[in-house]
């Protein structure tokens, strides 16, 4: 297997027995998402992964993101949930020309 894959998912076993184990530390009530993404690639070939990974999961692709250009699937347990996403070259080059804008302006703080 993987050695990053192999360390994540012992960090997130770590993790799981740890809080439980240490009931007086807080967590949060918000959700916890672990994304992973394609490499980059043509659009095809990216939904293809991502179609690939629905399949595993036995999950459908989420239509709510394709307007912004994000190709994904994902499966969730409980509070905790996994996404495959795939950005595809629209939507990366649209946050590429906002982003390019990054540290041109400065507000008036007055």
């Amino acid at each position: 297997m993987n050695n990053d894959r192999d360390a994540l998912i012992a960090g997130l076993i770590a993790l799981a027995g740890f809080l439980k184990a240490h009931a007086q530390v807080p967590v949060s009530a918000a959700p916890v998402t672990v994304r992973a993404f394609p490499d980059k690639g043509p659009d095809d070939q990216m939904r293809a992964e991502v179609d690939k990974v629905a399949g595993l999961l036995g999950t459908e692709i989420d239509p709510a993101h394709l307007p912004h250009g994000h190709y994904m699937t994902g499966i969730g347990f409980g509070p905790v949930r996994y996404e495959f996403i795939a950005i595809l070259a629209a939507a990366r080059a649209r946050h590429a020309a906002e982003d390019s804008y990054r540290g041109c302006i400065t507000p008036d703080n007055t």
